[in-house]
């Protein structure tokens, strides 16, 4: 779904001082973030979502945001959760959760690299 200019223009003016250098994609009518070379976020239909994995999970789900569907309800389920509007709103906060999605981006890369290494495949 599209994102509206003054969305993706709020929710990077909300990230730009907690992300070290933050860029955005246009991506399947989306918006992709950037954490140098680490996409860690994505914005549709405007809601943002953070990357997830079971270190930062549980800290969307106790205030009940769900995943990224990108198909709808029931059909595929992307490994980003909402990230909740009050975080949204508060720049400290939302900082140390940009921070932790970029971690999860961080291990992500790495472990595909690592096993890309046991094949014996190189990049």
């Amino acid at each position: 779904m599209p994102v509206t200019p003054s969305y993706r223009q709020y929710v990077l003016d909300q990230l730009g001082p907690a992300v070290p250098d933050l860029s955005a994609r246009g991506m399947f009518g989306g918006v992709g973030l950037y954490a140098g070379n680490l996409f860690f976020s994505l914005i549709d239909d405007d809601v943002l979502y953070f990357k997830v994995d079971s270190e930062n999970r549980p800290a969307f789900e106790a205030r009940g945001m769900g995943p990224f569907m990108p198909f709808g309800p029931g059909k595929e389920v992307m490994q980003y959760y909402e990230v909740p509007g009050d975080v949204l709103e508060d720049g400290e906060l939302l900082g140390a959760w940009a921070l932790a999605a970029i971690g999860v981006a961080r291990r992500a890369r790495f472990r595909k690299a690592a096993a890309k290494k046991r094949s014996g495949r190189k990049k």
